[in-house]
């Protein structure tokens, strides 16, 4: 689910529940490893892109219009963590108080959005943040930009990044409506295999008693796989699906009574996106096969009285649609 967003950040996210100590944060701080360095405009604290026209600030667009040099820096892409106790303010960026004060200037103070702009925002126990605040950083996930009103400041800027949140279900339930805005929602049970258990055991000393060795053991591996996330990237727009399978997937989500259109647009493009990676450019029933749990369970209708897991009612769906 994160390597789909990686190649395809319209998805629209992740949100990834599971049981306490199964490694949900150290994966997701590892993603970052696997993505490509990106080039900004080096004096822009939105990291705009000096080429794609929709990742650039105003600002920006403005010394390009009046023909000015942009000096260009290569950087790592940016994973910006938000704490639980952060405020609306932080968030969204605020007025320059050190400004306001010595100069007598209204300026404005970026936030974590901002910083998290053409990058990953993670919310680690997204389940425990004010609604408010999940809303405000869906909104601006789901269209690109951040508008800041407030002491006489307009501003707007671009914020488009890839929303992950993690979180124990144990801790507490996400409002319906917010679960339905994140693009794939991965639940992660513990490890029953006591062979696998032994190996994360052993790879977790061996990082604690030599991380950069450990990094070093699996660079090539993650190198071939970061080529693998830009070629699928640049292969993306090439990937069709057809016809037939589109209209499969939308049976797939009315069978399950599944609220809104989201549901049918985020599985074609994480089925494309499945595609790019395994380096084809036609979509098959075996790539809707492999996203369609992710992109679905999350949209279904709670039943209490209900005793089967969502994910596996919709694979069983899936058998008789596609059969």
């Amino acid at each position: 689910a994160l390597i789909l967003n990686v190649i395809d950040p319209k998805i629209g996210g992740v949100m990834i529940l599971g049981d306490r100590g199964t490694g949900k944060t150290t994966t997701i701080r590892a993603l970052v490893d696997l993505l490509p360095e990106i080039d900004c405009v080096s004096d822009d604290p939105y990291n705009s892109s000096p080429t794609e026209y929709d990742n650039m600030s105003d600002e920006v667009r403005n010394r390009l219009a009046n023909s000015e040099e942009v000096p260009v820096v290569k950087k790592k892409v940016p994973m910006v963590d938000l704490p639980l106790g952060a405020t609306e303010d932080r968030v969204c960026g605020t007025i320059d108080i050190e400004k306001a004060l010595t100069q007598g200037k209204k300026a404005f103070e970026p936030g974590l959005l901002a910083k998290a702009n053409r990058g990953i925002l993670y919310v680690d126990e997204v389940n425990l943040l004010d609604d408010h605040l999940v809303d405000v950083l869906l909104d601006s996930a789901a269209g690109g930009w951040n508008t800041v009103e407030r002491e006489g400041i307009s501003i707007r800027h671009p914020a488009k990044f890839i929303l992950i949140g993690s979180g124990n279900p144990e801790e507490g339930e996400l409002r319906p409506q917010l679960l339905d805005r994140f693009g794939m929602h991965a639940m992660i049970r513990t490890e029953r295999d006591p062979d696998l258990r032994v190996q994360i055991v052993d790879s977790c000393q061996k990082f604690a008693d030599d991380p950069k060795g450990f990094r070093k053991e699996f660079l090539e591996d993650n190198q071939e796989f970061a080529n693998q996330i830009i070629v699928a990237r640049a292969n993306l727009s090439k990937v069709k699906i057809p016809a037939g399978l589109t209209r499969k997937i939308s049976v797939i989500c009315s069978t399950l009574n599944v609220d809104g259109l989201r549901g049918d647009i985020v599985t074609n493009r994480a089925a494309r996106a499945f595609c790019a990676f395994d380096g084809r450019t036609e979509v098959t029933d075996d790539d809707v096969k492999k996203v369609v749990s992710l992109c679905l369970r999350h949209r279904l209708r709670k039943d209490i009285l209900d005793t089967m897991d969502n994910g596996d009612k919709v694979m069983t769906v899936y058998e008789t649609v596609f059969e």
